[in-house]
């Protein structure tokens, strides 16, 4: 192996942070929580994900500096929802921020997970059964059978996620 070789794998190696993000959208390391918020509200703040092909979730602190992070489903976990006066959807998403659903971006697996893009379109959140329960008059079926989701006026199918 040349050297720029050996330079990038130590790279590589070094960018590996040993965090990963569970199910319920919490930060672990070494097999424990990170129940300092401080060190959570950063960790949040820090998650983004590498552009294609590439996609894998990263803690960015600038452009040049990043290290990977393994996340068990999705990043961000909406753990509540709410629909306000106009109709709109909003997600309480688990890194404290709270914004609106668009429900374009929804998709419901064979095990009924919906999951939807948040921050932009960037991350994708996973609506917990809390959520998913707050909005439970929202759903319906269409007449081919694929979920639905009613929303100002219109219903909205819900589609399987893209093959990956």
């Amino acid at each position: 192996m040349d050297e720029a070789a050996e330079h990038a794998a130590f790279i590589e190696r070094l960018r590996r942070s040993g965090i990963r993000v569970d199910r319920q959208g919490r930060f672990i390391h070494e097999g424990g929580e990170v129940t300092h918020e401080g060190l959570k509200r950063a960790l949040f703040r820090w998650l983004d994900r590498l552009p294609p092909p590439d996609g894998r979730y990263i803690l960015r602190l600038d452009a040049g500096r990043f290290a990977y992070l393994d996340v068990d489903d999705t990043p961000l976990v909406a753990r509540a929802a709410r629909v306000d006066g106009a109709g709109a959807i909003w997600l309480a998403l688990s890194d404290g921020a709270e914004e609106p659903l668009d429900p374009e971006t929804l998709t419901a697996d064979a095990e009924g997970v919906l999951r939807a893009w948040v921050r932009g379109g960037h991350l994708q959140a996973r609506l917990a059964t809390s959520a998913v329960a707050a909005l439970g008059d929202l759903f319906t079926e269409t007449p081919g059978g694929r979920p639905a989701l009613r929303v100002a006026g219109r219903t909205v199918q819900i589609p399987p996620p893209p093959a990956r």
